[in-house]
């Protein structure tokens, strides 16, 4: 039997191909650029990690509950909020140059991003290293302010790809309602299915006359409200069958 909500899939999610560069990026950023005792690169890598994993949690979570898959898709929008706040504030404490969106180099990594998973090569068979390896020019830079910089460009792509999912996820849900509704109207239109799919009841014929019967009910006497078929030629045949 078919799933009422598809679930799953996330790996074909272009947010969660996004999300996951962005951890690996960061946790190589992490481990070559902060001191390993400082609390902040773990906080990174974890937001990093949240963006990542909420996200599949959210597809996989879509098959019961269209709320949890909302506020965790929501989460994984926070995660990197706070990861983008992270790289921002690292090249303003160092006193980097920070891209501005027109920027060449900025515009480079956009454009890798905004290839449709049509264009050659297809997005969605390439493994995670080898989309990894489209950007690895910049995130593997010895310069850890090319490195930032675009970083942020890729959340700020990821996130753009994450607003979009989450207006689509309201949309749905306003249209087609949550888990519970779904199931509901499932199980109503199998009910009527079956009511459908069974023979109507057949008219019996008066067992002392013959003639058609009609469905009839007590009006008095200890029968009062119960229904019987009666003769139609009553009164001058009282014949009656139990319903």
């Amino acid at each position: 039997m078919a799933k009422i909500r598809p679930s799953g899939g996330y790996r074909q999610l272009r947010s969660f191909q996004m999300a996951t560069i962005i951890y690996d990026a960061t946790y190589w950023f992490c481990e070559r650029f902060l001191d390993a005792r400082s609390r902040l690169g773990d906080q990174m890598v974890q937001a990093a990690r949240s963006g990542r994993q909420n996200i599949a949690e959210g597809s996989r979570a879509a098959a019961t509950s269209s709320q949890t898959e909302l506020r965790l898709v929501n989460v994984a929008r926070a995660s990197l909020d706070e990861l983008l706040l992270d790289y921002e504030d690292f090249l303003r404490h160092r006193h980097f140059r920070k891209w501005e969106p027109n920027d060449s180099e900025a515009l480079a990594v956009r454009r890798i991003g905004q290839q449709q998973p049509t264009d050659p090569p297809d997005a969605n068979t390439l493994s995670d290293e080898q989309r990894y390896a489209r950007y690895a020019q910049w995130l593997d830079h010895e310069n850890p302010a090319i490195r930032a910089n675009a970083l942020i460009c890729l959340i700020n792509q990821t996130n753009y790809l994450l607003d979009k999912q989450i207006a689509a996820l309201e949309a749905q849900f306003i249209k087609e309602g949550g888990y519970s509704e779904q199931l509901a109207a499932a199980r109503l239109a199998e009910r009527n299915r079956k009511k459908q799919d069974q023979p109507a009841d057949p008219i019996p014929s008066c067992p002392q006359c013959g003639k058609a019967m009609v469905l009839r009910t007590a009006k008095k006497g200890t029968r009062a409200g119960k229904q019987f078929w009666g003769c139609s030629a009553y009164p001058d045949c009282t014949g009656l069958v139990e319903v």
